[in-house]
C-alpha cells in the first residue's frame, strides 16, 4: 500500500519497568537498562515515520492492572498529550487489551505498544509474498484478542503508525472472519514452508555448506552480505531494512563454494508472534552449517545486543551451532576500543570492506570439513538413485559391468560415502568378485 501522507505523527513514548527487587536477586548484567530500551523505542518510532515529542518513564513495584502505569503518571501523560498535541502514545511494554482500551479512553488518542510498533515497521518493509503473509499473520494474531469492546476506538484508526496492513481493513471484520483468514494464511505459509523444504533438500543434495548471517537489527548484516557476495542487496541505516531471506554463493580462499543466507534481524523484546509467524524464514538458520553473528561494535549497547541475539538463538535451539562473532563497523569506533583475539572472532568494516579476507579465511578454517575420499562400490541396476547421487556429488574414476552388477571406483565427500557403507568393498576384492578395471 502506498502512503502519500508525508506528515509525521507526533509520538509520546512511555516506559515502565519493575524495581530491581522485583527482577530477582541476580539481574542480568548484559540486559538493556530501561533508559536504553526507551531509546531504542524512539528509534523504532522514527523508523515507523513518527516524530518523538515527549518521553515519560516510571519504575514501579508492580505493573498497574488497569493502565500499566500509575494514576499519577497517567495524569502527566494526559497533560503531555494535550500540550504537545501528540497523536500517538507508544508503550515500551506490551499492553493487555484492557490496558490499551483504558489508556486510550483517558488520553483520547491512539495508543499502541512495542509489539504493534514493530509489526507496523514489518508491514512497511515486507516486499515478497511470503514476507507480507508472515506479517499479516502476526498482525491478525495480535489484533484478535483486542476486538472485544473496540468500537469507537477502532473507528479512529484509519492510517498511520500501528495501523498499516490488515489493521486498515478490519473495522467491520468479526472474529469468525479473522479466524478464517488466519487459517488461510497458515495454509499458504505451510505451502511456502514445504517449498522451502524442497529447495533445502535440493541444496543438501549437493555438497555445498550453508552459512547464515544473524544479528541484531541494523548491525550491518545486509552490508556485510553485499561485501561477501559482491551483491547489491538493499541496505540502509534503518531497523528491519530487510525481512526476506536472501541466498547467494560465495567462494572461499580454498576455492570451496558456500551458500550465504541473510535473514531478518533480531531485537530486544522480540514479540513471540513474530517468532512463530517467521518460522519458515528462521528455519534457514536451523539448516546452516555455520552462523556469522554480526555485532555493531560502534553501538554503546553492543554487549546487550549480542546477549539478546544469543538468547533468541537459544530459544530457537540454534545456540549449539558453530558461531563466528563478526564485530562490524570498526571504522566507527575510537582509538580507546580494546580489540580481542580468538578463533571465533573477527573484526570488520563491511562498508570499507576491511577484514573481509580474514573473515573468509576464518570461515574456511572453522567450516566442518567434508573431505573427498576414494571408495570402491558394487551396485546393481536397481540402485539408479545412488548412482545419480554419486555422479552428482563425486568424481568417477573407474566403472565396469558384470551381469547385473556395476563396479565403481569413485571419489566423493566422506559424508556421502559413509551412507553407502553396505555397498563398499575392500580394496582387494574377493575371488568371486570381478576385479575393478
Amino acid at each position: 500500500m502506498t502512503h502519500t501522507n508525508s506528515k509525521k505523527e507526533r509520538v509520546i513514548l512511555v516506559g515502565c519497568s519493575l524495581k530491581p527487587s522485583r527482577k530477582g536477586p541476580h539481574p542480568d548484567l548484559e540486559s538493556f537498562s530501561p533508559e536504553d530500551s526507551l531509546e531504542e523505542l524512539a528509534f523504532l518510532a522514527v523508523s515507523a515515520g513518527g516524530e518523538v515529542v515527549g518521553r515519560l518513564f516510571q519504575e514501579r513495584g508492580q505493573f498497574d492492572p488497569a493502565y500499566l502505569i500509575g494514576r499519577g503518571k497517567l495524569e502527566k501523560l494526559q497533560e503531555a498529550q494535550r500540550e504537545r498535541e501528540a497523536e500517538v502514545v507508544v508503550f515500551d511494554e506490551n499492553l493487555s487489551p484492557a490496558q490499551q482500551r483504558n489508556v486510550e479512553r483517558e488520553v483520547e488518542c491512539k495508543v499502541i505498544d512495542r509489539t504493534q510498533l514493530i509489526l507496523d515497521i514489518f508491514a512497511r518493509r515486507a516486499r515478497t509474498r511470503e514476507g507480507k503473509l508472515q506479517v499479516e499473520l502476526a498482525q491478525l494474531n495480535y489484533l484478535l484478542p483486542r476486538l472485544a469492546g473496540r468500537g469507537v476506538e477502532l473507528s479512529r484508526l484509519g492510517a498511520g503508525i500501528g495501523t498499516r496492513g490488515p489493521g486498515e481493513t478490519k473495522l467491520e471484520t468479526d472474529q469468525r472472519k479473522i479466524h478464517k483468514r488466519i487459517h488461510k494464511i497458515r495454509e499458504e505459509l505451510e505451502r511456502v514452508r514445504a517449498h522451502r523444504h524442497l529447495h533445502r533438500t535440493f541444496r543438501t543434495s549437493v555438497p555445498v555448506p550453508i552459512i547464515s548471517l544473524v544479528g541484531y537489527t541494523n548491525a550491518g548484516k545486509s552490508t556485510l552480505f553485499n561485501a561477501l557476495t559482491h551483491g547489491e542487496t538493499y541496505a540502509s541505516n534503518q531497523l528491519f531494512a530487510t525481512l526476506d531471506p536472501l541466498l547467494r554463493k560465495v567462494k572461499l580462499p580454498s576455492n570451496r563454494e558456500v551458500i550465504l543466507s541473510d535473514t531478518v534481524g533480531f531485537i530486544n523484546k522480540l514479540p513471540p508472534t513474530l517468532v512463530s509467524a517467521f518460522r519458515a524464514t528462521l528455519e534457514e538458520i536451523g539448516e546452516a552449517d555455520l552462523l556469522l553473528h554480526v555485532i555493531d561494535v560502534s553501538s554503546p549497547h553492543y554487549k546487550q545486543q549480542r546477549h539478546s541475539v544469543l538468547n533468541v538463538l537459544e530459544e530457537l535451539q540454534f545456540s549449539a551451532k558453530t558461531i563466528i562473532e563478526v564485530y562490524n563497523k570498526i571504522d566507527l569506533v575510537g582509538g580507546s576500543f580494546k580489540f580481542l583475539s580468538g578463533d571465533h572472532l573477527v573484526y570488520t568494516s563491511a562498508v570499507k570492506k576491511t577484514g573481509i579476507p580474514t573473515l573468509l579465511e576464518r570461515i574456511d578454517e572453522l567450516l566442518s570439513a567434508d573431505p573427498l575420499v576414494k571408495a570402491k562400490l558394487v551396485l546393481n541396476q536397481k540402485n539408479g538413485a545412488i548412482l545419480s547421487e554419486l555422479y552428482a556429488k563425486g568424481k568417477l574414476i573407474r566403472r565396469s559391468y558384470a551381469e547385473d552388477r556395476i563396479y565403481l571406483e569413485v571419489e566423493a565427500p566422506r559424508s556421502v560415502i559413509s551412507k553407502l557403507k553396505k555397498y563398499c568393498v575392500e580394496p582387494r576384492p574377493s575371488r568371486s568378485e570381478v576385479p575393478f578395471r
